[in-house]
């Protein structure tokens, strides 16, 4: 729904916030006539919370984008439904393979009052540690990847499993019932790996249980299991020794 306030001048704002912030930013100040002319910016905000639920459930109207040489961008736009406050957040960088978001906790963004000065000081605080944290990560990830867990030899008709190095069991299949039986088992897809993964954290015991209910019931339903040893993958890349660890409480991708 549109905004039900007039709002204060939004590009003298982002004008005023931009010059404070350390390093050298740039504002861009647009107007939308309608949703969907928002939707190319708001879709790459970089946040889980309230920032991105309210970019992708009002009609902003305006909006500004900061930016810094390096490609940062903080998105810019009014609070809706609060006359003197705005909310800002991060954006995705648009060079980075979706790969290179994997385990990085995403960047949320804050709620900041109208005055520049104040809105400065929350956003030198408590937006930019994070966002720049997240971005070396992101471009670390981009130089280099993380190894993928290796998949399972896919048999047609079956499913393929195989135990990993840290005790989590893999499965394949592209048989479509047989997923709801993985389920059913406590096994979870996992995009980033492209495959069903039955946590270590259930103890060697507890996992041969599940994966003997698993192999009776797929004998009901006519469909075979076929267990291999996991190839080998590479250790993945060390990290930079000053690069943060991603917040423990943030959700990833």
């Amino acid at each position: 729904m549109p905004p039900r306030y007039p709002r204060v001048d939004l590009a003298a704002f982002a004008e005023g916030l931009a010059a404070r912030l350390p390093d050298v930013w740039t504002s861009a100040y647009t107007r939308h006539a309608a949703y969907h002319d928002q939707i190319a910016t708001t879709s790459k905000v970089w946040d889980i919370g309230a920032v991105s639920y309210a970019a992708s459930n009002f009609v902003l109207g305006h909006q500004a984008v900061l930016a810094r040489a390096d490609g940062a961008r903080l998105l810019l736009f009014d609070r809706p439904l609060y006359q003197h406050q705005f909310m800002i957040g991060a954006l995705e960088p648009d060079d980075a393979p979706d790969d290179a978001f994997h385990q990085v906790a995403e960047p949320n963004g804050i709620t900041v009052p109208s005055d520049p000065a104040r809105a400065y000081a929350q956003v030198v605080r408590r937006l930019l540690p994070r966002y720049d944290a997240a971005l070396r990560q992101v471009r670390h990830n981009t130089a280099h990847p993380v190894p993928r867990r290796p998949e399972p030899l896919l048999i047609t008709g079956s499913v393929s499993m195989a135990w990993h190095s840290d005790g989590a069991v893999g499965a394949v299949t592209g048989v479509r019932e047989a997923t709801a039986v993985l389920y059913g088992a406590g096994f979870q897809y996992h995009p980033y790996h492209r495959q069903f993964l039955l946590p270590a954290s259930y103890g060697d015991r507890e996992q041969i249980a599940r994966l003997q209910a698993v192999s009776q019931h797929l004998a009901r339903l006519g469909v075979g299991v076929t267990m291999r040893p996991a190839r080998p993958t590479a250790a993945p890349s060390v990290l930079p020794a000053r690069l943060p660890a991603p917040a423990a409480a943030s959700p990833t991708r």
